[in-house]
């Protein structure tokens, strides 16, 4: 769904511990987790998949993607995406598209109108089913965006079940409240029944087609509790994934192995902007630790559906910053995400409601550094993702308002990297214990050796950045 700062501001009140206004009344959504408790089974444990571990997200906008916009293009695509290394397909909502009260010509996939079918748009269930299988002889796995939190409103539920749905002070049904979603209705997830059918139809996609878990939209708008019971239900089917558009730690306890890294894209874009520095996103992975659950993986974007559309690209917002973006994102803490087109340059902001093709650009340097950086992440443990990966140790360089420098270490693999947020050149001195060694440059094969008790010392150019790998 459309990323408003609202959402933000939302999501950063929960962390608060404060309560969104939307969710105050009985008129309005409300949790209901003491009203209508689902707990998971005793003894169930939530677990990531073993294949996540080193997992890095392709999202596929099935629309934009190609002139069909088919499953069918994208399924003669796979082998160009394998060999970018991503292990996960996320796929935008796949759901037929509701067309009262419709955005645009086109409306927004996350106007579902039937939760079990498919949009006649994209294909046919079958075209979609050879496409999960596809992907799965490839070694990849899928995930569809899942969107719990409302309806089209010509969903046939609103006719058969008008009590799913909340309403405002008039006892009219309404789009989610304090949003601009004037193409959905809201769900009220104090009703049994819609928990029970919601839950009935994320199992079918898991049993029937075989998808690997959900990108779960607005996740937080939903109650908590629905989520935690959830995940045994889908785990008792297969092992899954589970990628929530939200910041909450609590989220991460007994539902969803990933989540959205908002803060991180912020203060990264704040520090382009040059409306913060360095020092934060230092800040960031100090919370990062501090804050959130072990093995929760945050996911870090330098664009997705959402970002492309309503903010711009990433050449519009990172500028000569972006490929020190994209590197961050992958070898910071985090699960990092390529949107589709990334990879050959796309400068296009793809149109939400309407048929707008990706730019696939061939000659792009941009494809040969996300093969790099994936390769870098697959192969390397101290890159892996939540407990399978090693902890961001902060190194000083003398430097830190312009300079952010950390190591990473995990069995026998460890990396020193070193990144100048900052448009100007900029120097650094480091000199730590721990990173006595001998380390290579992961780009140019350009040795280093730290001394023990020495130290180094050198220059950056804008937005520069150096890997090594020991």
């Amino acid at each position: 769904m459309k990323s408003k700062r609202l959402i933000t501001a939302i999501a950063t009140a929960l962390l608060l511990g404060c309560s969104p206004s939307p969710f105050a009344s009985k008129d309005q959504k409300v949790d209901t987790a003491s009203e209508a408790p689902q707990n998971p089974p005793s003894g169930f444990v939530k677990q990531a998949p073993d294949w996540t571990k080193d997992a890095v997200i392709y999202q596929i906008n099935t629309r934009q993607y190609s002139e069909s916009g088919q499953f069918t293009a994208v399924e003669a695509d796979l082998d160009r995406i394998k060999s970018l290394g991503v292990d996960i397909l996320w796929f935008m909502p796949i759901h037929p598209i509701g067309e009262a009260k419709r955005k645009g010509s086109l409306g927004s996939p996350y106007a579902v109108k039937d939760f079990q079918a498919v949009n006649p748009e994209l294909g046919a269930l079958e075209d979609f089913k050879s496409l999960v299988d596809a992907a799965h002889s490839r070694g990849m796995k899928v995930i569809i965006d899942w969107v719990a939190n409302h309806t089209s409103w010509d969903n046939a539920l609103i006719e058969t079940n008008p009590e799913w749905y909340t309403r405002n002070a008039k006892g009219e049904f309404q789009h989610p409240p304090e949003t601009d979603w004037t193409d959905v209705a809201d769900l009220d997830y104090s009703e049994q029944g819609l928990r029970d059918y919601m839950t009935e139809s994320l199992l079918y996609w898991v049993k029937e087609v075989g998808i690997d878990g959900y990108r779960c939209d607005v996740a937080g708008m939903v109650p908590t509790d629905f989520w935690n019971a959830v995940r045994p239900e889908l785990e008792a089917v297969k092992p899954v994934f589970m990628l929530a558009e939200w910041q909450d730690p609590e989220l991460h306890e007994k539902a969803f192995d990933a989540s959205y890294a908002w803060r991180w894209k912020e203060i990264l874009q704040d520090i382009v902007k040059g409306e913060a520095t360095a020092d934060k996103i230092a800040e960031y992975y100090v919370n990062y630790q501090d804050d959130w659950p072990r093995d929760a993986m945050r996911m870090a974007y330098t664009s997705n559906h959402d970002q492309n559309t309503w903010d711009g690209t990433p050449f519009e917002i990172y500028g000569e910053a972006y490929e020190a973006a994209i590197a961050l994102s992958f070898v910071g803490e985090g699960i990092p995400l390529i949107y589709n087109g990334q990879e050959n340059c796309n400068k296009n902001r793809l149109a939400f409601f309407e048929k707008d093709l990706i730019e696939w650009n061939k000659a792009c340097p941009l494809e040969a550094l996300f093969k790099k950086l994936v390769a870098l992440k697959t192969e390397n443990s101290a890159l892996h993702n939540g407990q399978a990966g090693g902890r961001l140790a902060l190194i000083e360089n003398g430097n830190e308002k312009s300079i952010l420098s950390f190591a990473r270490r995990k069995d026998s693999h460890e990396i020193f990297a070193i990144f100048n947020l900052s448009p100007v050149s900029q120097n650094f001195q480091v000199s730590d214990a721990r990173l006595s060694g001998d380390y290579k440059n992961y780009f140019t094969g350009e040795t280093l050796q730290i001394k023990y008790g020495e130290s180094i010392d050198g220059t950056l150019k804008p937005w520069d950045y150096r890997i090594y790998v020991r």
